[in-house]
């Protein structure tokens, strides 16, 4: 019993219980260790299948409070159907203000399928594709921009699965109420959250709900009115449980990623100085920063150009950059209809 994870949970039990996932992973000072990763079921009858995570990146804040949230709210008899939520998922990257975790370095959103022999992450990451995710109908994976970015509040799915379910995804993406949506183009054998869940055969929901390591009012309320809109649209619940929100004025206005040329990366060690900040629509060719060498004051800085129009989806925080880093990307507004025609 060195390697896998263990739980307790009955998954076919109604009512709510709070249990833990416990991957073993012997460390120094403690040779039966095991990673705990909360979980909280809750379930009441037959109705939709719905699993809400968070923390899949340490360092992404909106949506672990806010599922923490709503497992302290939550109770068997405002819900039908079967609700599973991780709201730290990835819990040694949480307690460590990570994106990765301290444990292996694993990134979990780029570790499925997993490896049930492998590391704590990929044992974790083969959990969830092969375990958790074929029980539920639609996984719900909460994100945003991390300590390094700055990041356009917005749903996300990718497109994955057959042309139905992809339809389906973009209905839900719609009903959650996000200023916009994003869909991006990984392939089916991507390593992340959502291609996990399409090779499942559940529907993938996402987002990117702030950024910057920190949480505002703001990004707070859009996180709240996300989930519950979701719950209340698969009839699931009622009424909403996270508090009154504001009503939904306009559409999700779409975007769309699919090329590594909608962003701008640092070539070299420097100093990233944006001249937009992310909302602004720019066209092809328009400023879209200086980058400094402040170890050379007599060189010039190097004025950057965006490669394509669009919507300024997210850029670095972090002035000091590095050759790799992406220092600002832009996503094309994209037509609803075309998307489903796989036009696009």
């Amino acid at each position: 019993m060195h390697t896998g994870l263990f739980h307790s949970l009955d998954l076919t039990a109604d009512g709510k219980a709070l249990s833990f996932l416990g991957i073993p992973f012997s460390v120094d000072r403690s040779p039966y260790f095991q990673v705990k990763i909360p979980v909280c079921r809750v379930r009441r009858g037959t109705g939709p299948r719905i699993l809400l995570m968070a923390g899949n990146h340490g360092d992404e804040y909106e949506g672990e409070i806010t599922l923490g949230r709503l497992v302290r709210r939550i109770t068997p008899e405002r819900i039908r159907g079967e609700l599973t939520i991780l709201p730290i998922a990835n819990a040694p990257a949480v307690m460590a203000a990570r994106r990765r975790s301290p444990l292996d370095q694993g990134n979990l959103n780029r570790a499925f399928p997993g490896n049930p022999g492998g590391t704590p992450t990929e044992r974790l990451a083969h959990f969830l594709e092969h375990e958790l995710f074929p029980r539920h109908d639609i996984v719900f994976d909460l994100h945003s921009g991390g300590t390094s970015m700055a990041h356009l509040p917005c749903s996300l799915v990718e497109r994955q699965g057959p042309p139905e379910r992809f339809g389906r995804a973009l209905e839900l993406m719609a009903a959650l109420g996000m200023p916009y949506g994003f869909v991006a183009e990984n392939g089916a054998t991507a390593p992340t959250s959502m291609a996990a869940a399409a090779r499942a055969g559940a529907i993938g929901l996402s987002g990117e709900f702030g950024g910057g390591g920190t949480v505002t009012p703001a990004t707070m309320a859009l996180t709240s009115r996300a989930i519950d809109n979701l719950l209340q649209a698969v009839g699931m619940v009622e009424a909403p449980l996270l508090g009154d929100h504001p009503p939904v004025t306009s559409p999700t206005r779409l975007l769309m990623l699919d090329s590594h040329e909608q962003a701008i990366f640092a070539t070299r060690r420097g100093w990233f100085e944006p001249a937009v900040d992310v909302g602004a629509e720019v066209a092809a060719g328009d400023l879209a920063g200086w980058y400094h060498d402040l170890s050379d004051l007599e060189r010039p800085e190097q004025a950057l150009t965006f490669a394509h129009s669009g919507i300024v989806i997210s850029r670095r925080l972090h002035s000091d950059s590095e050759a790799g880093d992406c220092l600002i990307q832009v996503a094309r507004p994209i037509d609803e209809k075309a998307l489903r025609a796989h036009d696009i």
